[in-house]
């Protein structure tokens, strides 16, 4: 079921989105600094993009620089550790047990090119109502990843249902019990108009009668659509919409900025 909206408040709200995004993305060491990720082993490693030599020891990431030597331990799947450089800092990680270092580079080319994320019109009609289905416990639901052989790990916390065009749908949504929810989704446009992996919508706090909204042209791109130095995860088989979803944010690879 579509919402009623008021049109002029509608564009008002999406272009506050809209714009808050463009300005995260602009920010001079966020996602579009990425420049290269690198893999870690036991063999120490020296790296055009990042001083020192690295290399991997048990469960930690050794760093040797000059006559200083760093040790650092990073929380599988969590936001990376930071070693400062002249131009930005590397960013330490672990995914799926595999260690590695990911460049962020103030003077990045893909921050310096950015004018700001492609996408389709707003449009209400893309604005719908859902239920939402708690599941009994919460369920981790594993994804696959843009990068051969890692996984994610979601908490998955029930279905939303949802009508489009005189058919019901669902889609598993991410969240811990009581809070906000989100889904990663693809449909019929992905690897056409949009980013093929997934893009993620957030749903927001079920209301009392559990009803969530899916505001679809707020469907944003995860941080692989502008960089092949991040690792996020696909969308789940369940997620996967058999319409096209004309909405949100296209694929920054391919897309003209209509702006």
């Amino acid at each position: 079921m579509t919402t009623t909206l008021d049109h002029t408040r509608f564009l008002e709200d999406w272009q506050q989105w809209h714009a808050a995004r463009n300005d995260a993305l602009r920010q001079p060491l966020g996602w579009l600094s990425l420049t290269a990720l690198h893999w870690l082993d036991e063999t120490p490693t020296e790296f055009d993009e990042a001083p020192g030599i690295w290399h991997t020891a048990g469960d930690s990431v050794v760093h040797v620089r000059g006559d200083e030597t760093g040790t650092y331990e990073p929380v599988e799947g969590a936001p990376g550790l930071e070693v400062e450089f002249d131009g930005g800092y590397v960013e330490i990680i672990r995914r799926t047990g595999r260690f590695g270092i990911r460049i962020h580079d103030r003077n990045a080319p893909a921050l310096a090119a950015f004018t700001g994320v492609p996408v389709y019109e707003p449009d209400t009609k893309w604005v719908l109502t859902g239920r939402f289905e708690a599941f009994d416990e919460s369920r981790t639901l594993t994804t696959g990843a843009v990068v051969d052989g890692l996984e994610h790990h979601h908490s998955a916390a029930g279905l939303v249902r949802f009508d489009h065009d005189g058919s019901e749908h669902t889609l598993v949504a991410f969240g811990e019990a009581g809070g906000p929810l989100r889904v990663l989704f693809t449909d019929a446009t992905s690897g056409v108009t949009t980013y093929p992996a997934a893009r993620t919508l957030d749903l927001g706090d079920p209301d009392e009668n559990n009803t969530v909204t899916l505001d679809f042209t707020r469907a944003a791109n995860l941080p692989c659509a502008f960089t092949d130095a991040a690792t996020c995860p696909i969308a789940p088989a369940e997620n996967r919409l058999p319409f096209a979803v004309e909405a949100g944010e296209r694929n920054p690879r391919t897309s003209q900025n209509p702006e």
